[in-house]
């Protein structure tokens, strides 16, 4: 049997792990992180600031799952009161691209996005790309 790192990785297979990362990358809040981060080092006051909303908690959460994942790096330095700074891995650098074009994405679609939740609050259905067929099963009998 191949060890467990060689077997075929399918995202769509319910048990591959792979979903596990998927799940990670595709959290809020470690998009808003690494998109932070792309920019250098930081410290924790600096990565809070330019992550408007996150609770504190929050953000301890995922740097931890970060550095965890060896996505982000923790570095304290010993001076009093103790300075600690956050910065990506390489690996962790891997994924500021793609984040930032999923974030270039959301704000380039919201007005589209928004609208259509507007439309859908208000009952008003999007018109159907095709026209639609009745089918013999579902429709009534004459």
């Amino acid at each position: 049997m191949k060890p467990a790192t060689m077997r075929r990785r399918d995202v769509m297979n319910e048990r591959c792990p792979s979903r596990e990362v998927l799940d990670r990358i595709a959290d809020k809040w470690t998009a808003l992180v690494i998109h932070a981060l792309s920019d250098g080092t930081l410290r924790y006051s600096e990565v809070q600031r330019r992550v408007g909303g996150v609770s504190q908690k929050m953000l301890t959460q995922t740097l931890r799952s970060l550095e965890r994942d060896g996505l982000v790096e923790r570095k304290v330095h010993p001076v009093v009161p103790p300075r600690v700074e956050y910065r990506l891995t390489r690996l962790g650098r891997t994924l500021t691209e793609p984040l930032a074009a999923v974030c270039r994405w959301a704000e380039a679609h919201l007005p589209e996005l928004l609208a259509a939740r507007e439309r859908n609050k208000a009952g008003v259905r999007s018109t159907p790309t095709s026209p639609r067929v009745s089918s013999p099963v579902l429709s009534p009998r004459a």
